[in-house]
């Protein structure tokens, strides 16, 4: 064993230790947490304009702070970038994390002094959770990857500015890049086609013992190695034991991954974001992922039913109840304050407060009233779970609201299978069961004949990879819509 696989041990029991006392007494943390918030903000121009000194508790604050998303908060964010100080937060923020919105462009969102730490340890601790349980540290002594965005930054009005993962790629702790790749300068390529031969280049021959990404992003690593050598991931990396993963739902893509590596090893699910570092997948054994309470972020919910109601309820951590889907609202030590991320969360377990990543509260279908926002995934692995012949590498779902064939309504569901189902149809009466399950105004709605059963169209080969390619997102930190209220996605992809 290796200097950095003993060490590591003690200190993984020391992180847990300490993460344990906040787990315990979590309501008052977060509660303790927004009025340190909102009195380390009192002296900034949002603070003076919603009244932060006579902010004494959470009623207070619901009624000083209302629910904006990035556009909302826009004209304040405006005069960040401009340059002045102790607007949304004390001084100006140390970053930018410069991210592209589907409806506001480009977005630029503040990362602090006091911020920054909590991006980086999240990330740091993930890992030691992992050791601490498992006590399997040995892969910190070979060669790791995260396929990422460029490093590089540049300079706006005195502030730093780029992707996350090229922020955070400056803040990887020194003992572990000797043994980090790809090279400073593979990442900075901005091509991704470009970029993953240089990176295959650079890795095929090492020792790779963790490998980290978006999950279509690293099969799309994991096809290209194939092409180049004709063997399985475990004959190309004999070291490979660690998979960690953030961004989508690893369920729809996790037969075909593991087919790609050829064995089974231990995967680590993470939920990082621009905005803050939100959970982590905190033990191999429990479903899951740890929210990060004692993290600079003060967390509020509201149920996705409610969210495009007028005055939806606010929740804090100790109202929130299990499998009920949640926006989640962000409160942060970098000015993010009333800050929907746009994600849905569900928790499944209250102690400690463990989290599922639901979907997008923005990706929604609701052309017809019926509100369809993150069960699609859980449809699918149902139906996946029938037909287990089937692996897929993407899809998404649009309404057809008048459909050029003529009838009702229905959802079309645009999969790309890398194997397709025996009875395509049977397949598509498994989604649309499940679907109808778990949603009843969609069902409400075939009940009612104003939408039909759902139908699939299989796509050809690479139109995911080819569809983000024109639009300038392959690679990267980038997603594909689950699920749009329009046929944008769907017409360029067919």
């Amino acid at each position: 064993m290796g200097i950095r696989s003993i060490l590591a041990k003690p200190f993984a029991r020391f992180v847990v230790q300490n993460r344990k006392k906040w787990e315990e007494n979590a309501v008052d943390v977060q509660l303790s947490l927004m009025k340190s918030l909102v009195s380390e903000a009192s002296g900034t121009s949002f603070g003076k304009d919603h009244k932060f000194s006579e902010i004494s508790d959470y009623k207070e604050f619901q009624h000083s702070v209302p629910v904006r998303d990035y556009e909302l908060l826009k004209p304040y964010v405006e005069k960040v970038v401009a340059g002045e100080s102790d607007i949304l937060w004390k001084g100006k923020p140390l970053y930018f994390a410069k991210t592209s919105g589907t409806t506001s462009g480009v977005k630029y969102i503040p990362i602090s002094s006091e911020s920054i730490g909590f991006h980086i340890n999240g990330a740091r601790d993930a890992l030691l959770s992992y050791v601490n349980e498992t006590g399997k540290s040995s892969f910190l002594d070979q060669k790791l990857i995260f396929l990422s965005g460029s490093p590089e930054m540049y300079v706006k009005n005195g502030i730093h500015t780029g992707r996350l993962s090229g922020i955070v790629n400056h803040h990887v702790p020194g003992y572990l890049r000797s043994n980090q790749l790809p090279s400073y300068e593979t990442n900075c390529i901005e091509d991704w086609e470009t970029k993953l031969e240089k990176i295959i280049d650079e890795t095929i021959s090492q020792p790779m013992s963790l490998i980290s990404g978006i999950p279509p992003w690293v099969q799309m690593y994991f096809d290209r190695i194939q092409a180049r050598t004709g063997k399985q991931i475990k004959d190309v990396f004999p070291e490979f034991s660690l998979f960690v993963y953030g961004g989508v739902n690893f369920e729809p893509y996790r037969a075909k991954l593991f087919e790609s590596i050829g064995k089974k090893v231990d995967s680590i699910e993470t939920y990082p974001a621009s905005e803050g570092f939100i959970a982590y997948q905190d033990s191999q054994n429990a479903e899951g992922l740890l929210m990060l309470l004692n993290s600079g972020i003060f967390y509020e919910f509201i149920p996705a039913d409610d969210y495009f109601k007028p005055n939806p309820r606010r929740l804090h951590i100790g109202e929130v109840q299990l499998g009920v889907n949640y926006a989640v609202i962000l409160n942060t030590n970098a000015g993010l304050w009333g800050y929907s991320i746009g994600d849905t969360v569900k928790f499944v377990s209250l102690n400690p407060y463990r989290i599922v990543v639901s979907g997008r509260i923005k990706h929604f279908i609701s052309a017809f009233g019926e509100h369809v926002i993150g069960e699609e995934v859980e449809a699918m692995q149902f139906a996946m779970q029938k037909h287990p012949e089937v692996e897929l590498v993407e899809f998404t779902v649009a309404p057809h609201v008048t459909p050029p064939e003529g009838g009702l309504p229905y959802h079309e569901w645009l999969i790309e299978f890398s194997r397709m189902p025996e009875n395509l149809a049977a397949f598509g009466k498994d989604v649309n069961q499940k679907l109808s399950e778990l949603n009843v105004y969609y069902q409400d709605l075939m009940e009612g004949n104003i939408l039909q059963p759902l139908k699939i169209k299989s796509l050809s080969k690479n139109a995911f990879i080819n569809y983000m390619k024109s639009e300038g997102k392959l690679g990267g930190q980038n997603k594909v819509p689950r699920l749009s209220n329009d046929r944008n996605i769907a017409d360029k992809l067919t």
